[in-house]
């Protein structure tokens, strides 16, 4: 999977469009390999964010969990902390 792509799921508050949206941006730019498509794939290119998106959104909300949801700001605090003994900044 993309490093750049994050969970969504059981996190409060829930995750929002344009956060659904960038995901299913960095999918098709992975697959595709490419990050801006030519004029000729451009449609196709747009289309497939746009479907991935709203199929990643019935995901979602169907998805079903007995876990407490996550705290973005916590779980935010925590990767910072990785990467500061990852990159020697702590």
């Amino acid at each position: 999977m993309c490093r750049n792509i994050r969970t969504l799921h059981n996190f409060e508050p829930h995750a929002t469009s344009a956060e659904v949206e960038a995901a299913a941006l960095q999918y098709v730019r992975k697959i595709s390999g490419s990050t801006k498509p030519s004029k000729a794939n451009e449609e196709a290119f747009n289309r497939a964010v746009h479907e991935i998106a709203h199929v990643t959104e019935h995901l979602l909300d169907s998805l079903v969990t007995h876990a407490p949801a996550k705290d973005r700001a916590e779980e935010a605090a925590k990767a910072r902390a990785r990467a500061a003994v990852r990159y020697g900044t702590a």
